[in-house]
């Protein structure tokens, strides 16, 4: 077998191969014998056949499997021969195969880049200090006795102002048809509180109850529904009664309606979840900030084939949680095409920060075994209380044991490399935006 590697832009290797005449004539010849010994031909018992009629009748099968089978074997014995580390599947050509001539093929790829370690310790990099601010325990406070509200009669006679809670019947009309969706009867509307577009709340203040009133409004031209954006729109509404919201105190019983013993209980809880949520938040931020110091440090030319893998990786999460608050299709794609240098710029940083994560490990030993695996399965099942036996079944596919393998890993380099860091705490408000 003869080969050779030309050298591509960036990463991309192509390898060229060429296998004997005389290697594929006995990988023909012995195709040909397996087939004839299970080969039915008319006039003929079943492994009877003629090895010339095999030939004349199987011969493009033949021929499809023993190239096939031929590109695999030499394309890794020559991947081995020059020490070549592919990160994605190859791109294969072949000449027009020809019995008894060699066999010629190329295969392109990209190769894992040799990520020589510059530096990794003594990083310096900001954290965040905690501060569990008394305004944030104070709007968690109010947003609890806003969800206790109860809603009386207004008992003065005046009209609709910002604030009241508005009983309305309401019917909508685009292009002289009825607004699919846009009609309700004892509807509450809080005014102020732009549950509707703009100037519908606006048009109820000032209605005195039994007035009804038509509001000719337009819906916003980015507005989620493609067919009504930018449209005119007419709603007839009637104000049938107004209502205030009367909020609870803040005592013992309001705390002991949502389940705690005490109001000072309820604090307690508040600011210990507060806290919890914090510090998750400040941790997953340093490690955030220690990566992008190890990416700096360290520069390496990344693949292109894993950074694409990688972004699409990142756009369809993007996809999933935009989805779920709201935004159409057609939206994303708009989104998708607006931000493209930032889902790039975000996937080369994944890429290049495991890649060096994994180098760091190599080099310090810090590798996962089967014990290690099997303690984070015992201590998951303890903290959900999720059987372990439901644990290992869905940790058994092999690309999500790998998943858990790399963060297990990147867990203990992150120790090893907060432990070397040059930490510095700082409020929020000094802290340096990432790059």
């Amino acid at each position: 077998m003869k080969s050779e590697v030309t050298k591509l832009d960036g990463l991309k290797r192509r390898l060229q191969v060429e296998v004997p005449p005389e290697v594929v004539s006995m990988a023909l010849e012995n195709q040909y014998k397996q087939v004839q010994q299970v080969a039915a031909l008319k006039g003929f018992r079943k492994g009877k056949v003629p090895l010339a009629m095999v030939k004349t009748e199987y011969r493009s099968r033949v021929e499809q499997e023993v190239v096939s089978q031929l590109i695999q074997d030499h394309y890794g014995k020559a991947l081995d021969q020059h020490a070549l580390d592919p990160v994605n599947f190859p791109e294969i050509q072949f000449e027009s195969f020809q019995e008894g001539q060699p066999l010629k093929f190329s295969a392109t790829f990209e190769i894992r880049p040799e990520v020589n370690l510059k530096s990794y310790t003594g990083l310096e990099v900001q954290k965040e200090k905690l501060e569990v601010k008394s305004e944030l325990l104070e709007s968690i406070l109010e947003d609890i006795r806003k969800s206790k509200a109860n809603m009386v009669p207004l008992i003065e006679l005046r009209p609709a102002a910002m604030g009241d809670v508005a009983v309305i019947d309401f019917h909508g009309r685009v292009d002289d048809k009825d607004l699919p969706g846009g009609s309700g009867q004892e509807y509450l509307l809080e005014l102020g509180a732009k549950q509707f577009i703009e100037g519908f709340e606006e048009g109820v203040v000032g209605m005195n109850p039994g007035d009804t009133k038509i509001l000719n409004l337009s819906f916003p031209q980015e507005y989620h529904a493609k067919d009504i954006a930018g449209k005119a729109v007419e709603f007839k509404v009637t104000l049938k009664e107004i209502k205030k919201k009367t909020l609870p105190e803040l005592n013992d019983e309001l705390a002991k309606a949502v389940g705690h013993d005490s109001l000072q209980h309820l604090k307690e809880e508040i600011t210990k979840d507060i806290t919890s949520r914090e510090e998750k938040r400040i941790r997953d931020d340093l490690k955030n900030r220690v990566l992008h110091a190890l990416v700096e440090k360290n520069p390496i030319e990344v693949p292109q084939s894993l950074v694409a893998k990688q972004k699409e990786v990142i756009i369809e999460d993007v996809h999933h949680r935009m989805e779920n608050q709201g935004m159409t299709h057609e939206q994303f794609d708009e989104y998708k095409v607006k931000w493209d240098a930032d889902f790039q710029k975000s996937a080369e940083f994944v890429i290049r920060s495991s890649l060096l994560v994994s180098a760091i490990a190599k080099k310090e030993g810090l590798s996962v075994n089967e014990s290690d695996i099997e303690q984070r399965f015992q201590d998951y099942a303890q903290q959900t209380g999720i059987e372990i036996e439901k644990i290992k079944a869905h940790y058994s596919k092999p690309e999500a044991r790998n998943r858990l393998s790399f963060q297990m890993t990147e867990d203990k380099v992150m120790a090893l490399l907060l432990d070397k860091a040059k930490v510095t705490e700082v409020s929020r408000d000094k802290l340096k935006p990432l790059n």
